[in-house]
């Protein structure tokens, strides 16, 4: 075990050795993957924070269902327990004709036509506040609800959340278009410097078969530079997103003090940075494997 071990640490520090035996062309590689990284990352976490904004803009999606005027107590009661009971929901307001009628009021500067009425034509209300805020489970909600007893009209504007749920697929599928573009990119930038490593190293690999080398150990190397390079390239991409969110946040911070509001932009979460360093690593690693196997193939000891 220890043997195998030191194996791999040897081979991880003559990979190091390799890497930065030209500093500049090495650090360029990473500059390269990072930067490559970065814009769909970037991207990304944008995103992420626009939805945050537009819903926290649009406000808390609503139901409300206004009860039939011969509602009773007991049945107001009976609602309440089952709206209270409803895994969907995260709480429900009882509104009464009265208070309808002064939200009116207060609403509309008609106080003195709706002082002159001889009665009050609102009827008592529930206003329920959703769990979720995706479109169709809300339009899924609203028809459930309407089905209540004594439940006259269960009224929700979603189409502010059937305009938000189109653009953030937008931005996902552009994301997702970018990320494939450039994963492809940084494949190919990997494979072409593994493929110059071994044609630089072509006597060795040649010399190592002779004496009985496997494919694997000779492989290995490629393989743990690939994935190096790429953990490296995806280090510098989460340094470059998190640079860049601190500045965009100081410039934002201003903007947000003139409308009286606090958003900043926040930075990938742990999950997410976890996420883009394995996926930098695997792209590292495959395009090293690509690499060496189309070429180390076609390297025979003569």
């Amino acid at each position: 075990m220890m043997h195998a071990l030191t194996q791999h640490l040897t081979v991880l520090r003559t990979v190091l050795q390799r890497m930065f035996a030209s500093p500049l062309a090495g650090l360029l590689n990473i500059l390269v993957i990072g930067i490559a990284l970065s814009l769909p990352a970037g991207m990304y976490t944008l995103l992420q924070n626009v939805q945050g904004l537009v819903a926290q803009l649009s406000g808390t999606p609503q139901v409300s269902l206004f009860l039939a005027m011969d509602a009773k107590a007991d049945d107001i009661e009976r609602l309440r327990k089952q709206l209270a009971q409803h895994p969907a929901i995260e709480r429900a307001e009882f509104v009464t004709r009265a208070q309808a009628l002064e939200q009116l009021k207060q609403s509309t500067g008609l106080a003195d036509v709706i002082g002159g009425m001889n009665q009050n034509p609102l009827p008592d209300a529930f206003v329920v506040y959703p769990k979720q805020s995706d479109a169709l489970a809300l339009d899924g909600l609203r028809d459930e609800l309407a089905k209540l007893p004594k439940v006259e009209q269960a009224q929700l504007d979603s189409a502010w959340a059937y305009k938000l749920e189109a653009l953030l697929k937008f931005g996902r599928m552009a994301v997702l278009i970018l990320a494939s573009l450039l994963s492809l990119a940084l494949i190919a930038v990997t494979f072409n410097t593994i493929r110059l490593q071994i044609l630089t190293q072509r006597d060795e690999i040649e010399v190592a078969k002779l004496i009985g080398a496997t494919n694997g150990f000779i492989r290995r190397p490629f393989l743990y530079f690939g994935a190096l390079q790429g953990l490296l390239g995806g280090i510098a991409a989460w340094l470059i997103v998190t640079a860049s969110l601190l500045l965009l946040n100081r410039q934002l911070g201003t903007l947000a003090q003139l409308y009286a509001s606090q958003f900043t932009l926040h930075p990938l979460s742990v999950g997410d940075s976890l996420s883009l360093l394995l996926f930098s690593v695997y792209l590292g690693w495959l395009g090293a494997w690509l690499s060496v196997a189309r070429h180390l193939s076609q390297i025979e000891p003569s």
